[in-house]
This record gives C-alpha cells, structure tokens and sequence, in this order.
C-alpha cells in the first residue's frame, strides 16, 4: 500500500527534479559517457540558471550513469520523467524558460528512450 493509500501526507521538497548523468570515462570507452559528449558545461550552466531564475522548487541533482551513455548528454526531470538530450548552452536555457517556468516540454530535445 502506497503512502497516499494510507492517506499519509509527504511534503515534496520540490516540484521537479532534475538529474544529470555526470559519468566521465576514458576516451574511446566502447559505452561512451556522457561527460566525453560535453555534458560539463551544460550542466555548469543548468546549475546557475536555476539559480539566477529563483527556481528553489527545482531540484538538480549530479547523477552517475542513467544507462543510456551513447545518447548522452542525458538528464531527466521528474515527476514527469521526461528525458532531455541537450547539446547547447541555449538548449539549457530553452529547457528552464520552457519547461521549468512555463511547463511546457520542449519536445525537440525529448529523448524516447527504450531498454
């Protein structure tokens, strides 16, 4: 039985959460990762983003591998869970204004992702 079945109240500390894979391999690995695909700066810039905007109900999270490492950069945003591949600064920005603010998806960098 679920905490809501048992009519539990859990206060959420935020409304999203966001996790980035910050996995860093040796260049050539056979996986790839998504720090050898350039996700440092971008999640540099999704860090002070959040910040600059006030967005203090939005979570961000440096996470290991996500499993997915030759689509990366990858993060995902619950409780959505959506998948978000970035490649550009302004893509971060895109991300922030369009779903963190608006919430709406920005459906041209959403990944589908099937195991």
């Amino acid at each position: 039985m679920t905490a809501e079945e048992e009519g539990i109240e859990i206060p959420q500390v935020y409304k999203r959460h966001v996790f980035a894979c910050f996995t860093q391999r040796p260049p050539g690995h056979p996986r790839g990762s998504c720090g050898a695909s350039g996700a440092q700066p971008l999640w540099d810039r999704m860090g002070k983003k959040l910040e600059a905007e006030g967005l203090s109900d939005t979570g961000f999270t440096a996470s290991g591998c996500l499993g997915f490492c030759s689509a990366g950069p990858l993060m995902v945003v619950y409780p959505e869970g959506v998948w978000y591949r970035p490649t550009t600064p302004e893509d971060i920005d895109e991300i922030v204004e369009s779903h963190f603010k608006q919430g709406k998806l920005v459906e041209r960098l959403v990944m589908i992702l099937t195991r």
